[in-house]
Parts: C-alpha cells; sequence; structure tokens
C-alpha cells in the first residue's frame, strides 16, 4: 500500500516525463479508478491525508507512462453530462468535439421554437461512434428523435452499450455513412451531425494514444487531404436534410478553410460557415441544405 499523496505525486511526475500533457489530472483520475470514488473525491482526500493506494495504482501509471489511453485503463470518457464507455475498438471522444454539439443544440431549440412546428425536431449523428454526439443530444434535448449510424462493429458495440447502460431513446444502426441510409426520414431531418474520420492519408499522428490506439477506421479520411470520407457522408447529409436543414462536420484544424470550399463548390449548401472550438482553432463546419439543390 502507497500513502495517497506519495503514489499521486509520483505518478504525476513519472507521467509528466513520460510526456503526458495531463500527468496531474489522469494521476488523480488514476487513482479515482483504483479506489473506486470519483476524482473531486481523491482531491478532498489529498487535502485531508490518511487514506492509502492499493498496488494496482502503480501498475496502471506504468500503462499510462507507455502511453496507453487514460480513458482505455479507466474504461470511461467523460463527455459533457455523460460518463461514456470506451475501450479498444471505438474513437475516444475529446472535449474538441462539445462545440459541435452546442452548435447542434442551438439548432434543435431555434427548429422547435417554429411557430408552425408541430412535430420533433428530427437529428441524425453520422459516423457516431461510442455515441458521444448522438447521446448527448438526447440527453439535454430529450424531445428530440435522434439516430446514430456507425461503420465498425466494435464501435457500434459500444455505442449500443452506452446507450442501454444510459437510458436514452436514441436508434443505432450499424452502417456506411458513404452510403444511403435511413431513407425513411429522407428529406425530413432537420440536423444531421458528423464527426467523421479526416486525419490525411500518410500523416501520422503524433501523440501516441491517437496513433497506437484509436482505430485507423475512425482516423483517416481516405484521401491526401483527408476530406474524401467526410465530402462523401456530407453528400448522403443533403440527401437526409430537408430544405434549410443544417449539417455539421469536425475536421482538422487545417482543414477550416478547404472543407467550407468544397461544401460551397457542390451547389447544395448555403450559409456555408466555419467555427473554432475552445482552444481558438477552426474546428467545425456547418452549412444549410439549399432549397433548389442538385
Amino acid at each position: 500500500m502507497t500513502d495517497l499523496r506519495a503514489g499521486v505525486r509520483s505518478a504525476a511526475a513519472r507521467l509528466r516525463e513520460a510526456g503526458v500533457a495531463s500527468a496531474e489530472v489522469d494521476a488523480v483520475e488514476l487513482a479515482a479508478h483504483v479506489l473506486g470514488v470519483e476524482a473531486s473525491e481523491v482531491r478532498r482526500l489529498l487535502v485531508l491525508g490518511g487514506r492509502t493506494l492499493p498496488g494496482a495504482y502503480a501498475a496502471l501509471v506504468d500503462e499510462r507512462a507507455h502511453r496507453v489511453p487514460l480513458q482505455h485503463l479507466t474504461g470511461r470518457a467523460h463527455f459533457r453530462r455523460l460518463t461514456l464507455s470506451v475501450g479498444p475498438g471505438v474513437f475516444v471522444p475529446r472535449p474538441e468535439t462539445e462545440v459541435l454539439v452546442d452548435l447542434a443544440l442551438a439548432e434543435v431549440d431555434r427548429r422547435a421554437a417554429e411557430p408552425d412546428r408541430h412535430s420533433p425536431v428530427r437529428v441524425v449523428d453520422l459516423c457516431s461512434g461510442s455515441g458521444a454526439i448522438a447521446l448527448s443530444l438526447k440527453d439535454e434535448r430529450p424531445g428530440t428523435e435522434v439516430r446514430g449510424l456507425e461503420l465498425s462493429p466494435d464501435a457500434y458495440a459500444w455505442a449500443v452499450a452506452n446507450r442501454d447502460r444510459l437510458g436514452l431513446d436514441v436508434e443505432v444502426v450499424q452502417g456506411d455513412a458513404t452510403q444511403p441510409c435511413f431513407e425513411d426520414w429522407a428529406g425530413d431531418v432537420d440536423v444531421v451531425t458528423v464527426n467523421p474520420p479526416y486525419i490525411p492519408v500518410g500523416a501520422v499522428p503524433l501523440d501516441p494514444e491517437v496513433r497506437d490506439h484509436d482505430p485507423e477506421v475512425a482516423l483517416y479520411g481516405g484521401s491526401e487531404d483527408g476530406l474524401a470520407i467526410p465530402v462523401a457522408v456530407v453528400r448522403v447529409a443533403a440527401a437526409l436534410l430537408r430544405p434549410g436543414g443544417l449539417v455539421l462536420v469536425e475536421h482538422a484544424d487545417s482543414q477550416g478553410e478547404s472543407l467550407p470550399r468544397r461544401l460551397q463548390a457542390t451547389g447544395r449548401w448555403s450559409d456555408v460557415s466555419d467555427h473554432v472550438d475552445l482552444s481558438g482553432r477552426p474546428r467545425v463546419t456547418t452549412a444549410r441544405r439549399a432549397a433548389s439543390a442538385p
């Protein structure tokens, strides 16, 4: 057994030396995991003192120092109000994706407030992964009808498990987001959210957690500019959306000009704009389905 204060302090130093940017946070999260409490409780115990850590803590810190993702070690990822189950085979949701959810919620609220509205707002989430976006939208706007689509069998299983554990009424389907889907909703969807694979083919992510542990199907965008798959998915979104419906697409910070330009060139979209994330980097392109589009 190791003293909690000494153990967390030593773990943070070890992780910092290993290049983990969030060393202190991760040291606390791992302590919370082995103690079966929340991180806030660990911080309280660090002040009070007198608590010890089991031997399993050192083994987890060692794995994290070898850049195994924190979320794979704890089995959970925090995203907005939700705690999602994650692990090998599914992309770990990132905080920067939360700006996409904020933008989508604003559009849901705008649609729901329309004076001639007599039906629930409909949202489709393409490339759903763990279900982070779809489940957050349903959690925060329960009256919305939400569907999600995910290609990877592993990620699909994680999304279904998260939906069932959280008790959220979201239809999750396994399928290819570059092909027609949810055809019973075609032309009748208000919002489509997309967090597609967008890393350029041949580019290697710098972070070992991404490069070595996130599934390739969730990373690479199918072309040298990384936009082949995003553009194909947006084409599917166009078929789903009603005229004036909004698509929201996450992208790499280097694609803040190229993706909007590609969307504008199709003639299917109006009001194309880009939005920055919390760190000020280009992150989400939004566009409205043009009323008279090809």
